[in-house]
Order: structure tokens, then sequence, then C-alpha cells
């Protein structure tokens, strides 16, 4: 669904996967993205790693902001994988310019000044959306697009009990599929079968331009990426959706965060709803989606 202004909600730094969506917003004319907020650990580290990249991409109009560090109820500790930021900012990069202002003021303002004209889409742990769901219950934002949780039905057993965004605050995440705001989740089923190999690295860093090499670098400094010759676009297919919403199928979907189970803090627990505001994706025509990501990333 196209909105008028688009705001992307990141924990850019740890998986390379938030890198490479907001590249694929950066290329896409179709979608307006006026701001950029950062959540979960340090987020002036990431609120800098963003803007780097806007910077090498000449975008100075997109404001960052810097939003909630810790988990709503602070139940668990911050995940930190230690690479973040590396083989991007240098210690020319340490003070950064980004906005004074608090990620989830920026994100109650902006839905407040174009009511139902906001799209949000969320690719990390879900506590700056939360946050400013609580402070506003009305908060007049047009649609929500999710990557996150996990259906894990019979044919895909493989994948864990519950999805990194939920799991690091899963609170957060009760607190947004309560909204009752129409809501796009984009999750783990899907985003695990669709990749980026070292031919689109190659695709990326072809453009030439300094924006484009420190995306490909991002990519190939990743340790998964260097383990498996691959990584996964989960983020990027969320964002993908956005301008094409026939790369997934998706289905009407109540949602119920498990939030004290022994095994499954954080489990995503979905059911059929024909009347629910959520729609879950629920299939994805990969060769389709990966061919564009690369082709359009590269622009």
């Amino acid at each position: 669904k196209a909105a008028n202004v688009i705001i992307l909600d990141t924990d850019i730094g740890t998986d390379v996967d938030d890198c490479l969506a907001l590249a694929l917003l950066l290329a896409s004319s179709e979608l307006p993205l006026v701001g950029v907020t950062c959540v979960y650990g340090d987020v002036d580290l990431r609120a800098r790693c963003v803007v780097k990249l806007l910077q090498l991409r000449g975008r100075s109009d997109i404001t960052v902001c810097a939003g909630m560090r810790l988990p709503l109820l602070n139940k668990r500790p911050v995940y930190w994988e230690g690479h973040e930021g590396q083989f991007l900012l240098t210690s020319e990069d340490a003070n950064l310019a980004y906005s004074s202002e608090f990620a989830v003021d920026y994100i109650i303002r902006m839905a407040k000044e174009h009511p139902h004209q906001v799209h949000l889409i969320g690719i990390g742990p879900l506590t700056n959306v939360a946050m400013a769901l609580m402070r506003e219950p009305n908060l007049p934002l047009a649609h929500i697009t999710l990557m996150g949780g996990v259906i894990r039905g019979a044919g895909r057993l493989d994948l864990p009990y519950t999805e990194h965004n939920i799991t690091c605050d899963p609170e957060a995440a009760h607190v947004v599929f309560s909204s009752g705001i129409p809501t796009t989740l984009i999750p783990l089923d899907l985003t695990t079968q669709v990749r980026v190999y070292e031919s689109g690295v190659a695709r990326i860093r072809a453009n030439g331009s300094p924006f484009h090499e420190a995306v490909a670098t991002q990519v190939e400094h990743y340790p998964r990426f260097q383990q498996q010759g691959f990584t996964h676009l989960h983020d990027p297919l969320a964002v993908a959706t956005l301008i094409d919403p026939s790369f997934v199928q998706t289905e009407p979907i109540h949602i119920d965060v498990e939030l004290a189970g022994q095994y499954s803090t954080g489990a995503t627990l979905m059911r059929a709803d024909a009347n629910s505001p959520i729609r879950v994706g629920v299939s994805v025509d990969v060769q389709r989606f990966e061919e564009f990501f690369a082709s359009r990333t590269a622009q």
C-alpha cells in the first residue's frame, strides 16, 4: 500500500540485510523515504551508519534519529554481534551529525503532520514503534510493514521457534500487533528463501559509485556471507512488497506473541482470521524477487 511518506525503523549494522533494505529504498523513487529511525543497542552507532550511507548516496534530505536502546521491559540483554559499523565507519565518522529529535517523538510528529499518509517499515526490534503507539494509542499511521516472526509450518521445521526482531522485544511486538493498524508481516519462512550471492554483490559494485562500493563491502565482510557465499534478503523483501506487492502472497492472520514461554518467548502464534488487520506473507516469488533486487539495487 503506497503512502505519501515512508519512515524506515531499523537496527542497521548487525545483519547486513538492513543496509541492503536501505539501499533498495534509496534506489526506488516510487518510495518517498523521509526519515530513518534507529533502534536497539548502540543507536548512536546505528544512526551514524545511516548518515554515512546517506552521505555517500548524496541524500542530505532524509532525517535520521536515534531511538530506544533497551527493550520495553528490559527483561533480556541486548544482542550485539560486535562487528557493527566495521568497514563503513572510520575514526573520522565519530561525530557524524544526525537529528537531535528522539526517534519516538519523530514517528509521532510525522504521523500527526501527515495523518494516514505515513507508511512505517519496521526491520528491527519493535521498541520504537511500540513506544510511539503507547504514547499515542490512536497514532494515525497509514500502514506498517514489518520483517519479523515465523510461521514455522510443517514444511519448515528447520526454522527456529522465534525470530530475532520479535525475540529481542516480544512485549513491543505484542503492542504493535494489538494496535489495530493495518499491518503486513513478512516472516522468516519467506525471507530465508531469498538470497544475494557474490554475483549480486558484483552487480552492485559495478555501478562504480562510492555508495555502491560501500554496500558491496558491507555484504562481503558480513560474517555469514563470508561463511556461506550468500546472505538472506530478509529486510529487502519487506521493502520490496511496497514496490510490487505481487512478490509475496499474503493472508489475513491473527497473531499472538508468546511472552512467557519456557522455550518459546517471542514466538509468533498465528491463526487464520478474515477480520484481522494483519496480513502475513505465505509464499514468495523467489527468482523474480532476487533478480529485481539485484538489478534495482545496482542502480
